[in-house]
């Protein structure tokens, strides 16, 4: 079982490592090769972050980072919404 101030750090990290990348995405067409680069590239910067944090794969955690991934893109793609950008 991973620390759990360590695994808090790496939700949080996560989350906001999304936030640009969901306000990027919410900005181009859905489906073309740009908003695949969106929803993609946070991908090995999780990885790599959970990596320096010394978190192990684990199925219980799983959830957890899949969950803060999907936040920050949502929440990042409703920041853009907000502001009246029309996507693409």
């Amino acid at each position: 079982m991973p620390r759990l101030d360590l695994l808090a750090l790496a939700i949080a990290l996560i989350f906001l490592v999304n936030l640009p990348f969901g306000y990027w995405r919410a900005g181009l067409k859905k489906f073309s090769a740009g908003w695949f680069v969106a929803i993609h590239a946070p991908v090995p910067l999780v990885v790599a972050l959970r990596w320096g944090l010394g978190l192990p794969f684990s199925w219980s955690t799983l959830p957890l980072f899949v969950a803060a991934y999907f936040a920050g893109q949502f929440l990042g793609s409703r920041l853009r919404n907000r502001r009246g950008e029309v996507a693409g």
